[in-house]
């Protein structure tokens, strides 16, 4: 097991693994008590070595690592790398390229929505993860053995799971289907939530403009204190207290010292002071500028029970075809198809069309209908 410790070893640590068409990466973090991701190690490995490279040594330069994850000749393997992926974009402000995640061609290949690691590697390595490390501090030094041990496997047995998907991925014909995912982890928006888009996660029935347009104010500050203090968003308020000053926005400190979460030195404080500002900003907004949130229109009479029948086609194509569901069409989709034949939907496009979009559009157009065979649902043309 080699252990990376500076910028010289590092250095001809990418050089060798930059010779190869593709390597698989892990990394360990801590987030508990910031709002960035706190990256405590790097696990890399490739068909001919692995290695653990500790960004926390004094005076290393993780610039080979990060040229070598902007290398477009090396495919770069994860699982479910959505949190790996937003750590390197933090440090770099990019996303490393070409990417593959085996949790996403898992998906494709039959096994399953959101498969974990463990599972992956049992059933394509056959080998058993020890997950006793996984819960443990990975910025405390000198990390144990078992820690270690723990961190190499994550990619070394991520050899295997990668080159088994990818052999089935060819027999099969889907290497394709991947292609739109790998997009969207390879975008730069999805690791990045503009401060005035972050209301949009708080939970909410009051749907009033005026109500809404100062909770947008108060949770951008918050996400902008969030930011610069590199502290969870709770940790600055919670979203309750978020949701009580855009029900009534206090208009002084002493007011704002009142809700709950909040006392007399925040409300008297520089914070109170840019808080209430935000507050204020939100109270300012033009009533034809504030935001407004699409009231959901209840299915038009009918739908339910069509819904019910597409749910049973995209169930039935999926378990034919060993893909999951998740990937083919959603909820929200299916009922966009549900209630026009025209939705410009992904499962209405591509291979997601062959799979499913197109008996689903014969099923709503009466040209194919189900029939029971024993315990078996069958398709039958008209």
């Amino acid at each position: 097991m080699q252990i990376i410790t500076n910028t010289e070893n590092l250095d001809a640590l990418c050089k060798r693994l930059s010779q190869h068409p593709y390597i698989t990466i892990d990394t360990e973090f801590l987030r508990e008590n910031t709002f960035w991701p706190q990256l405590c190690l790097v696990q890399l490995a490739s068909d001919d070595e692995s290695a653990i490279v500790d960004p926390l040594s004094k005076g290393i330069d993780l610039a080979p690592l990060f040229d070598l994850l902007q290398n477009e000749d090396v495919i770069k393997v994860f699982h479910a790398g959505r949190q790996d992926l937003e750590i390197f974009h933090r440090l770099t402000g990019k996303v490393p390229t070409p990417i593959f995640d085996t949790q996403v061609a898992a998906m494709v290949c039959g096994f399953g929505e959101s498969v974990g690691y463990d599972t992956l590697v049992t059933k394509l390595a056959g080998a058993q993860i020890d997950k006793s490390s996984r819960f443990t501090d990975w910025s405390r030094r000198p990390l144990t053995d078992r820690q270690l041990s723990y961190a190499e496997a994550d990619v070394t047995f991520l050899r295997d799971a990668y080159k088994s998907l990818k052999a089935t991925l060819e027999e099969t014909g889907r290497a394709n289907w991947l292609v739109s995912e790998m997009k969207i982890l390879q975008s730069e928006e999805t690791y990045f939530t503009p401060p005035e888009h972050a209301w949009k996660r708080i939970k909410t029935r009051n749907n009033k403009p005026r109500f809404l347009a100062i909770l947008q104010a108060v949770a951008a500050w918050r996400e902008t204190q969030a930011h610069k203090q590199d502290m969870p968003r709770n940790r600055i308020l919670r979203d309750e207290a978020l949701l009580d000053i855009a029900s009534n926005p206090p208009k002084n400190a002493e007011k704002l010292s009142h809700v709950r979460g909040i006392g007399n030195k925040f409300a008297e404080g520089h914070m109170g002071a840019s808080l209430l500002a935000a507050i204020e900003q939100g109270r300012s907004i033009p009533d034809d500028q504030c935001p407004v949130v699409a009231k959901k229109e209840p299915l038009p009479k009918g739908l339910g029970p069509l819904m019910d029948l597409l749910r049973v086609m995209l169930k039935m194509r999926c378990e034919e075809n060993d893909v999951a569901q998740k990937l083919v069409c959603s909820t929200g989709d299916l009922e966009k198809i549900a209630a026009g034949s025209d939705a410009d939907v992904p499962a209405l496009k591509g291979w997601r069309y062959e799979v499913f979009g197109k008996d689903a559009l014969d099923l709503k157009a009466g040209k194919i209908a189900f029939t029971i065979k024993g315990k078996n649902i069958h398709v039958i043309k008209l």
